[in-house]
């Protein structure tokens, strides 16, 4: 067996598709940081804060532009990485995938705009119960409303994090449902085990790589690391129930926007600049997650479960049934063109002979 080349699909082999386009996304998304970094210096010079120990500060730099821009370097940085990958997918649908960019979960439909909705409320939904929670039990404090940290308004600030956090649900459950998970189910798409044991191994190691990316956000711990790959299974639930990235798009969007913005909480980590409702945090850490956010702590996983078995039976009354798509393990060789005598073009399946 070629390790490099399938010959039946005519196409490189899943590990190499997901490098490739991996070090295109991470090249992309590395041009737009040093755009946005060669801006801040460029500001900080202007503001007269050029210090060298300064400029090339990652954290200066960044501090620099949240308190400047009021959250829309954050907007921007997220808007350019969109195009990166958009730009990504296209390329890897044409020469390494072999397929429609629609293949990759975005089969445009009334239900698919449904499910966005759904993923959206959903979110929402989730944080506001793990908000209820802690408060009831006096886990947090509200000490204010409306807080920013920057000179911007509370609207342009907010509509800035909205923005930033729409484009990282978009660009983050393309990369890891869209891509990483189709491609490592296709990939593990064994005799052994079949297309349901590829979709399972698929589903398992997308959201455990999804876990580890943010294993060096501030304030991690090997218990938030852990927690994040459940959370990562909860994001691929409704990509596997129905073969499309509208229900995870939706609820992740929600659910950091929500997390952080709303009800005040740190995001992976991450303290927003701003939020309409403004928290200390207390209680037992392993409850609430403490510096990490409700996703490092017990009451996150219990959101986790309700928004799984919420997931499961919105997809039994929008579908009439419950299963694994298995398609998504299976390859489908695009179909041809053929043209008849009076200039018509048609489909010509795959696997019919001339």
């Amino acid at each position: 067996m070629n390790p490099f080349y399938n010959k039946e699909q005519k196409r490189i082999r899943a590990l190499w598709r997901i490098i490739i386009q991996g070090v295109l996304f991470v090249l992309g998304a590395g041009i737009i940081g040093v755009v946005l970094g060669v801006i801040a210096m460029l500001i900080m010079a202007a503001t007269g804060q050029a210090d060298p120990e300064l400029m090339f500060n990652q954290d200066a730099i960044s501090d620099l532009l949240m308190s400047l821009g009021g959250g829309w370097f954050f907007a921007l940085n997220g808007l350019g990485t969109v195009i990166v990958i958009f730009l990504t997918f296209l390329l890897a649908g044409w020469i390494l995938d072999r397929r429609k960019f629609v293949d990759f979960g975005f089969h445009f439909s009334r239900v698919w705009w449904l499910d966005l909705g759904f993923g959206l409320g959903l979110g929402a939904v989730l944080m506001l119960f793990i908000f209820l929670i802690e408060l009831a039990a006096g886990w947090i404090t509200i000490d204010g409303f409306m807080q920013v940290s920057s000179s911007s308004s509370f609207l342009s600030a907010i509509l800035a994090s909205l923005v930033g956090f729409i484009a990282v649900g978009i660009y983050e459950e393309m990369l890891s449902r869209g891509y990483h998970l189709r491609n490592l189910a296709e990939g593990l798409n064994w005799r052994v085990w079949g297309a349901r044991g590829g979709l399972w191994a698929g589903y398992l190691i997308s959201s455990s790589v999804f876990g580890l990316l943010h294993a060096t956000n501030p304030n991690s711990s090997w218990i938030s690391t852990l927690n994040l790959i459940l959370a990562g299974l909860f994001l691929g639930l409704g990509f596997v129930l129905t073969g499309e990235l509208a229900i995870p798009i939706g609820l992740h969007i929600t659910w950091n926007f929500f997390q952080g913005n709303i009800f005040g909480f740190p995001v992976s980590g991450m303290k927003s600049g701003v939020s309409l409702i403004s928290i200390q945090q207390g209680g037992p850490d392993l409850l609430t997650g403490g510096a990490f956010g409700p996703e490092a702590g017990l009451v996150g996983i219990l959101a986790i479960l309700v928004g799984s078995l919420l997931t499961i039976l919105y997809v039994l009354e929008t579908r009439g049934e419950v299963r694994m798509r298995t398609e998504l393990a299976v390859y489908k060789k695009p179909e041809k063109k053929g043209s008849s005598q009076n200039g018509e073009t048609f489909d010509i399946p795959p696997d019919s002979k001339k």
